[in-house]
């Protein structure tokens, strides 16, 4: 099924993720995603790992065909080359922990889903995260299509993590983040699937544009990175 956008963003909801309003608070901002009106089904590996399911969800910021669904791989590993404005972020994602998240990705970077977008979204202060996948560059933007956490309490957000952002369980679309500094205070949320990491040249990429700031225009004290920030192409290796 195509699923495709006509320049429309499903309208921004309620973060069920903690989003407190001072940087400094005890509890850091944790990385959302608008979640859609349309209730999500749960979509999860089963028998085997080899089906997942993706319900429609919103409007798709870019053209796109839904992943397939059955014949999922569970086992080994896929790299992408992202190049990026500072220079080439590799990320390995990782089959058997999150097979129907790397399925998706997979997927929207085949497509070329990625190319040309900014990351809209950087954490400097109690977490370190650089925010990316909504080619609207709104932080509103997703796939049309959302699925379910894969995550089994034991999430770890320390550096070189690559992670999914969401607006509560089972609401993860194409929004995912680049941990590019410890950011293990987000450990008690555990609400983030984990499918993948960045070697450390490429958390020194990340980390270069992450030091010209952002512009603290989101209520939570992050905001939209001072560098582009742009995934010029995402090339599977």
């Amino acid at each position: 099924m195509l699923l495709s956008g006509c320049g429309q963003i499903p309208a921004a909801q309620p973060p069920v993720a903690p989003l407190p309003v001072n940087p400094q608070s005890p509890n850091p901002p944790a990385p959302s995603a608008s979640s859609s009106d349309v209730p999500s089904v749960t979509a999860a590996a089963a028998d085997g790992g080899d089906i997942c399911e993706y319900s429609v969800s919103g409007v798709a910021a870019r053209p796109v065909a839904a992943p397939p669904t059955t014949g999922v791989p569970t086992s080994g590993t896929v790299s992408y080359l992202l190049a990026m404005t500072n220079g080439d972020v590799k990320i390995t994602l990782d089959r058997a922990k999150a097979p129907c998240t790397v399925n998706s990705f997979v997927s929207l970077a085949d497509q070329g889903y990625f190319d040309k977008t900014k990351c809209h979204r950087l954490a400097d202060s109690g977490i370190f995260i650089l925010q990316c996948g909504d080619p609207s560059g709104t932080g509103k933007g997703g796939p049309g299509y959302e699925f379910a956490n894969e995550t089994d309490g034991t999430e770890s957000y320390g550096e070189g993590v690559v992670a999914m952002a969401n607006g509560g369980p089972g609401s993860n679309g194409s929004q995912f983040f680049l941990v590019w500094a410890d950011s293990t205070s987000l450990d008690k949320n555990g609400d983030f699937t984990i499918f993948g990491k960045m070697d450390k040249a490429s958390r020194d990429v990340v980390a270069s544009m992450a030091e010209e700031g952002q512009d603290g225009s989101n209520p939570d004290g992050t905001g939209r990175p001072n560098n582009p920030c742009e995934i010029t192409t995402a090339t599977r290796l």
